[in-house]
C-alpha cells in the first residue's frame, strides 16, 4: 500500500497498523497550500438551504447553546464578533472537491466512511470539549486553531447540555493548527478545539454504528424479508382459570414459531449492504429535467464517462451491489464495470452490457455524466 504525504510519511498500512483506533496522530503541512474548499460565505450559504444539515453553537459566559438551521442572512448578522461556531454536515454532498478529498481516505473501507464536516469560527469559537464515538481526521482550512486532547477515561457529561461537553476535561496535550496541518483522532479520544483566529476547519468523519442501532435495524430488515410458516392455534383449549392469565401453552408455542427466525452471513452482508447505502433521511437526488434518451446517453457518456452523483453510495459484495439502499444483482460481464464504479466512483467507457442500467440510474438522479 502507498506512502501518503498526508499521513506524515507513513504507508496507509504501517498508519492503519500503528494509529487507526489506536493513538492520535499530527502532521504539519499535511496537505501544503490547502487553505479549503469554501469561503466562509459560501458555507453560509449552504447552511441556508433546506437541504443541508447545519448548527450554530454559541458559547457564552461559560455555557453553550444550540441552534438548528437552516438559516437566513438575518440570523447571521445578529451574530456576535466572537464565541460562535457554523457546522454544516455532508459538504460533499454539494460540493464535488468535497467528494475528491474524502477520496484521499480511501484506504477505509466505504462503508465505514460517513462525510465531510465544515466548521467555520471567529476567534474564540468552538463547541466545547467533547469526544466522538468515531474516527476522525480534523483538517485545518484558513486560519489557525488551537487543539486540546486527552486520552482521560473520565466521560461524565455536563448534565442539561444541549451537547455533549464533557464536565472534567483534562487536556494532555496542546497544538496550533495552521492551514493544511492534519490531527487524526481515535474514537471516544476527548478533545477541545478553539478558533485563535477566524478560521475553518474540514472534518472527515466514519461510521461506527452501536450495537443497538445495528440490531434494531437488522430486525426490521429481518421482518421485511422472512416469511415465517405456520398460524397461531389451539384447537385443544379448555377453561382458563384465569382469563387474564398468558398461558403456557401459547408461551411454547409462540416460542416454537419464533425459532423459525434464523439468519446466516450471506443475510447479514445483504443487510449491511442495503443498510449501509441507504442515503440519510435528508438527502434528495435531482434526476435530470430533460433527461436524455439512451442513444443520446451513450453518446455523451462515452465522450465524457459517467460518475456517481454526489449524494450517491454504492457498496458491494461478492458480486453483489447496494446503490443507495438497493440491491444490484449484475450480470458476470457487468460486475468489473460496476466494481470499479462503486470503487471509484467514476467509470470511463466502454460501458458494454452495463450501458442500459447506467442510463436507468442517470434518469433516477442516481448517477451523472462526467
Amino acid at each position: 500500500m502507498a506512502r501518503r504525504a498526508f499521513l506524515g510519511g507513513l504507508s496507509e498500512a504501517e498508519f492503519l497498523g500503528e494509529y487507526w483506533q489506536k493513538k492520535p496522530l499530527l502532521v504539519r503541512g499535511a496537505f501544503p497550500g490547502f487553505r479549503g474548499l469554501l469561503s466562509p460565505d459560501e458555507l453560509a450559504g449552504l447552511a441556508c438551504e433546506e437541504r443541508a444539515q447545519s448548527r450554530i453553537v454559541r458559547h457564552r459566559r461559560g455555557k453553550y447553546t444550540l441552534e438548528g438551521g437552516p438559516f437566513t442572512e438575518e440570523s447571521f448578522a445578529a451574530l456576535p464578533e466572537r464565541g460562535w461556531t457554523l457546522l454544516v454536515q455532508g459538504v460533499n454532498h454539494f460540493l464535488r472537491e468535497g467528494e475528491e478529498l474524502l477520496q484521499q481516505f480511501r484506504f477505509v473501507p466505504h462503508a465505514r466512511l460517513d462525510d465531510l464536516m465544515v466548521s467555520y469560527a471567529p476567534p474564540g469559537g468552538g463547541v466545547g470539549p467533547h469526544f466522538d464515538s468515531y474516527d476522525v481526521f480534523l483538517l485545518q482550512g484558513m486560519g489557525h486553531r488551537r487543539w486540546e486532547i486527552s486520552a482521560q477515561t473520565d466521560m461524565e457529561l455536563v448534565p442539561g447540555a444541549p451537547l455533549k461537553i464533557l464536565e472534567d476535561f483534562r487536556p494532555e496535550e496542546r497544538w496550533d493548527l495552521g492551514p493544511g496541518d492534519l490531527l487524526y483522532l481515535p474514537p471516544r479520544y476527548a478533545h477541545h478545539g478553539v478558533a485563535l483566529d477566524e478560521c475553518m476547519t474540514y472534518s472527515v468523519g466514519f461510521r461506527a454504528p452501536s450495537a443497538e442501532e445495528l440490531t434494531q435495524r437488522f430486525l426490521g430488515w429481518l421482518g421485511e424479508h422472512l416469511r415465517p410458516e405456520g398460524m397461531y392455534e389451539d384447537p385443544g383449549l379448555r377453561p382458563p382459570k384465569h382469563p387474564a392469565e398468558i398461558g403456557e401453552d401459547m408461551v411454547g408455542q409462540v416460542s416454537a414459531m419464533l425459532a423459525q427466525v434464523r439468519w446466516d452471513p450471506a443475510m447479514v452482508g445483504r443487510f449491511l449492504g442495503e443498510y449501509l447505502s441507504d442515503p440519510k433521511p435528508h438527502i434528495s437526488f435531482d434526476p435530470p429535467r430533460r433527461p436524455l434518451g439512451l442513444e443520446a446517453f451513450s453518446r455523451r457518456a462515452e465522450a465524457r464517462g459517467v460518475r456517481l452523483a454526489l449524494p450517491s453510495l454504492m457498496l458491494s459484495r461478492r458480486g453483489v451491489f447496494f446503490l443507495n439502499g438497493e440491491e444490484v444483482r449484475a450480470s458476470k460481464a457487468e460486475r468489473p464495470l460496476l466494481q470499479r464504479l462503486a470503487d471509484d466512483r467514476r467509470l470511463a467507457p466502454p460501458f458494454g452490457p452495463a450501458l442500459p442500467r447506467l442510463h436507468a440510474w442517470y434518469q433516477a438522479g442516481w448517477v451523472e455524466l462526467g
